[in-house]
């Protein structure tokens, strides 16, 4: 066992231990992401994000998120807003360009802390979500023991989503978040979001988070929570989203991107043993 720097930040509650390998190889195994992640074990955290040199040197990072239960995934919203943030603040820049597996996204600082990334443009192909079989997105029928059959909204925001446009309270989603998500439609698990519509403006949400769990904000459910609202008629193309701790602005723009904003926490430096 090695003891390392490493670095926590948050953002809305949804929080991540970051590791920076720049200038020091660290080699991580996926055993060693789900202990990091342990909050009983360690610190704790949603998820584990690794910072690497882009080897083409056309961004500021190579970034790579990894979930709890130590499985990588695709995009990460909050994180992406987190890490561009400390890359910013390390360079004393208003303005950075990080590389994830779901493509290059473009970030800027809009407050002292608020960080705003444009996260790309969302993906509707049922192999791209990806749903097990073709079927209509935007009515996929679920059977659920609690509330029988539900009508969700399926999207890919770099990662697969299902928005019930329906008020539940966290008690039932812990019951009901892990049977969607691992849903036979569902070939790499899902995202599940239960969105309450307050006005044209303003969506309530409430997150159970592949491979996460229970997570008191995301962001890639925000946009994608967003984007259904409005393909739905039920909000404009600006609309904030609401979590337990805070709110995400999100406009689903003309060139179809989707522009995330919101505040991220200040970076705490920590000592982590792996």
């Amino acid at each position: 066992m090695i003891e390392i720097q490493a670095y926590k930040m948050d953002g809305l509650g949804n929080d991540f231990i970051i590791i920076d390998r720049r200038k020091e190889k660290i080699d991580i195994s996926k055993q060693q992401i789900i202990n990091i992640a342990n909050r009983k074990q360690g610190p704790g955290c949603d998820q584990v994000i690794l910072i690497d040199k882009d080897k083409e040197k056309k961004t500021n990072a190579k970034i790579t998120f990894y979930n709890s239960d130590g499985g990588e995934t695709g995009a990460c919203g909050n994180g992406s807003r987190c890490i561009s943030y400390f890359l910013m603040n390390e360079k004393k820049l208003n303005k950075s360009k990080i590389n994830t597996e779901s493509g290059i996204l473009n970030a800027k600082l809009t407050g002292k802390t608020e960080v705003s990334v444009d996260m790309g443009m969302p993906n509707f192909d049922w192999k791209k979500i990806p749903l097990a079989k073709k079927m209509n997105h935007a009515k996929v029928m679920i059977k659920t023991k609690t509330f029988g059959i539900l009508s969700g909204y399926t999207l890919s925001i770099g990662n697969p989503h299902i928005i019930f446009f329906k008020n539940i309270t966290f008690e039932l989603l812990k019951k009901i978040g892990p049977q969607i998500e691992h849903h036979e439609f569902f070939p790499q698990r899902c995202n599940v979001t239960f969105a309450e519509v307050m006005n044209k403006k303003n969506i309530a949400v409430k997150v159970w988070e592949r491979g996460a769990g229970l997570t008191l904000a995301c962001g890639t459910a925000a946009c994608a929570t967003a984007v259904a609202a409005n393909k739905l008629g039920l909000t404009g193309k600006k609309v904030n989203i609401h979590f337990k701790n805070g709110t995400l602005q999100i406009e689903w723009a003309k060139n179809k991107h989707i522009i995330m904003t919101g505040s991220v926490s200040n970076i705490n430096n920590i000592s982590l043993k792996i």
